[in-house]
């Protein structure tokens, strides 16, 4: 049975508090311990205000979100993203993402979706498209 989709649904949103915790999780298992994701002066010594989050964690954040979205029986197709601002500490990070366009190819539910994310002020860190896919 075909999932009810339409074009302008949300998809569900995901909120994270970005910080030394999470970074050193991510960190840990994706062997990413690079110093300006783990000391302040050295993210400001490369111009930022302070350490920062890694970009590749608001991938996952996203990839999270779609997942969430298509269930056990859909499947991401593709995700991309431009990293535009990090996640500072003490920020929190939602995704969120909107249906922009449905088609059937290869006997799939295609869904497009534009998705993001976005500190608490509701700046874009992470702006992207997605393609999920659902059987028909």
């Amino acid at each position: 049975m075909t999932r009810a989709i339409k074009i302008g649904d949300a998809l569900p949103e995901i909120t994270r508090e970005a910080g030394f915790a999470a970074w050193n999780r991510f960190a840990a298992v994706n062997d990413e311990f690079v110093p300006i994701h783990m000391d302040a002066d050295a993210g400001r010594e490369a111009g930022y205000p302070g350490a920062i989050g890694m970009g590749f964690l608001q991938w996952s954040y996203l990839h999270n979100m779609l997942r969430a979205f298509v269930g056990a029986q859909g499947r991401i197709v593709r995700l991309a993203c431009q990293f535009r601002s990090p996640a500072l500490a003490g920020a929190v990070v939602s995704t969120g993402g909107a249906v922009t366009a449905i088609e059937t190819v290869d006997g799939e539910m295609r869904v497009e979706v534009e998705v993001w994310t976005r500190n608490q002020d509701g700046d874009d860190l992470s702006p992207g498209t997605a393609t999920v896919a659902f059987p028909a």
